[in-house]
């Protein structure tokens, strides 16, 4: 009888850990990327149902709505922009957009990392966990000089990371979650 109760709660354990957990407080939504895969449908019209790919312009095409702007938008976002623009042919419509593939979040490590390159992670994280899929920094990292450079409609932004100060547990909201596209540069000590 043991076993069957310590089965049982091993199980739960492990759905418990598989199952998705809500957002944390203050953490921001979801937004939708190029390259991510939706599916959306509309409530008792299943000619209105598709799986879609957001476009390298950050659209999708969806009947009835043409081309949608999605990017940078939440999944609650867009079943409003599309409610609203089907409202025309179908009074009242209910849209649900799932996320089936969030493979337009992609980051860069670049520079005294021990694996440099692009990665495409399904959720969004933190330069220190980047830093960490990067294979940590090289000997020759200058911890006090990494960067994370962020591009919006007003150019490139350079955000310093003490990556020292994160480590010993102090200046810890310097460890800031990533947008896609993010690139985090590490550069190497000066040796003179």
């Amino acid at each position: 009888m043991h076993r069957a109760a310590l089965f049982a709660v091993l199980a739960f354990l492990a759905l418990t850990a598989l199952s998705p957990r809500p957002a944390a407080a203050g953490a921001e939504p979801y937004t939708l990327n190029p390259g991510d895969t939706l599916f959306v449908s509309v409530w008792r019209e299943e000619e209105l149902q598709r799986e879609l790919v957001v476009l390298p312009d950050g659209t999708i095409s969806f009947p009835l709505t043409g081309s949608v702007d999605v990017d940078g938008l939440t999944v609650g976002q867009v079943e409003q922009t599309l409610a609203g623009k089907l409202n025309r042919y179908i009074p009242g419509a209910v849209v649900t957009v799932t996320v089936m593939s969030a493979s337009g979040y992609r980051i860069y490590v670049l520079g005294a990392v021990n694996q440099p390159g692009e990665y495409q992670v399904p959720r969004r994280i933190s330069v220190m966990q980047a830093l960490s899929l990067a294979g940590g920094l090289t000997p020759f990292a200058g911890e006090d000089s990494i960067h994370v450079l962020r591009r919006d409609a007003n150019g490139t932004t350079a955000i310093p990371f003490e990556y020292s100060e994160v480590k010993r547990g102090r200046d810890l909201e310097s460890d800031i979650e990533l947008q896609s596209g993010d690139t985090v540069v590490v550069a190497g000590q000066s040796l003179f």
